[in-house]
């Protein structure tokens, strides 16, 4: 396994530490990292919050402190700084065969649906599937309650009902099948990429053409498991297309309508970052800083400001049409901008405007 690797495992408890015998060796390791010679010294719960997808630093935190997660073979602390060589092992106490999904009483924003489909509208922040630190509160685990209370079985979960999935801290549209019928068919439809997907995202940077295509593989970041990463010569990953249209420009930021012809894991926010744009405040792949801009103060407070009320990357999966699997009619479905994403990009819109105007009247002064 090479330096900052994330190996995620699902044995028993390891008999190399002898700390997990007796009562604590009911422990079932999820994630091994261990940290790269280069490595900026950080946080161990900053660290593996970056490291592992999905996981947050609170459930980090209560890792650390109920002494599930390990370094170098022994307890640590949230405030610990990770050394380069450092090897991190994270525990659970649940085995994967204990992880069946659990049924909650979950809000469910469904914008449509009939006996076969269901369209729902997800808020950022919600996982999609149970996971390593993500067991609940899911959006499976919201559909298994749901689904239930009408009847429908659902120890198929997650075979049926997950066609695609989205991003935790991406919002909208996602489909769900409620037979094993529609689960068929709708996957084949996105197999044969003819699903309509159209996202809405806020990049840094000017870009140069009003529209464009992304083409360059995807596959797992060779020293960074959790993370992908583009390979343009296609000698790694899966082959990955993304259209892009510029929809409006901001300067430093651009509002981007993006549509997949593929549907790779990260694939748009791999794909911004392989062409220069990374997506505004995706703090994976390097939009959690200003990329572009000026070096002045106010600008510094005005985008620490934008980071503030929009706490994840920018993008919204705005639209979703397919052909109905019972009706073979095609459906569409569109979503609103949600409310922090909208917030963010009026705020953008006033401050280059502000500029825009400040800059003709310096002209018609001269």
């Amino acid at each position: 396994m090479s330096d900052n690797e994330i190996e995620e495992i699902w044995d028993d408890e390891d008999p190399e530490h002898p700390e997990m015998e007796g009562a604590e060796s009911e422990r079932y390791e999820r994630a091994r990292v261990k940290v790269e010679k280069k490595q900026e010294t950080m946080r161990i719960d900053k660290f593996l919050m970056i490291r592992i997808e999905g996981a947050t630093r609170n459930k980090i935190q209560q890792s650390i402190e109920d002494g599930f997660t390990l370094v170098n073979g022994a307890p640590t602390k949230s405030n610990y700084k990770i050394r380069p060589g450092d090897e991190i092992v994270m525990y659970d106490s649940r085995s994967p065969e204990s992880l069946e999904v659990i049924p909650e009483n979950l809000p469910l924003n469904i914008a449509y649906e009939d006996d076969a489909v269901m369209i729902i509208n997800k808020p950022a922040g919600m996982v999609v599937h149970p996971g390593c630190g993500n067991y609940t509160g899911t959006l499976v685990n919201g559909l298994a309650y749901y689904l239930g209370s009408e009847n429908i079985d659902t120890e198929s979960l997650p075979r049926v009902g997950l066609v695609h999935r989205i991003d935790k801290d991406t919002s909208g549209l996602v489909v769900i099948a409620k037979t094993d019928t529609a689960m068929s068919n709708l996957a084949a439809q996105f197999k044969k990429h003819t699903v309509h997907r159209r996202y809405i995202a806020l990049a840094w940077g000017n870009f140069e053409e009003d529209e464009g295509t992304i083409n360059a593989h995807i596959g797992r970041n060779l020293r960074f498991r959790k993370i992908m990463d583009a390979f343009p010569d296609g000698d790694y990953g899966k082959e990955a297309i993304t259209h892009y249209k510029v929809l409006e420009r901001f300067n430093y930021v651009t509002l981007l309508e993006l549509r997949l012809e593929t549907g790779r894991t990260h694939q748009i926010r791999v794909h911004m970052k392989h062409i220069g744009h990374p997506l505004f405040n995706d703090a994976t792949y390097g939009g959690d800083r200003i990329v572009k801009g000026t070096v002045f103060t106010k600008y510094k407070q005005f985008v620490e400001n934008c980071f503030r009320i929009l706490p994840r990357h920018a993008l919204h999966a705005k639209e979703l049409g397919f052909t109905h699997p019972v009706s073979n009619e095609p459906v569409h479905f569109v979503s609103d901008l949600p409310k922090d994403m909208q917030e963010v990009i009026d705020k953008w819109r006033t401050y280059t405007g502000g500029m825009t105007r400040q800059l003709k009247e310096q002209l018609d002064g001269q």
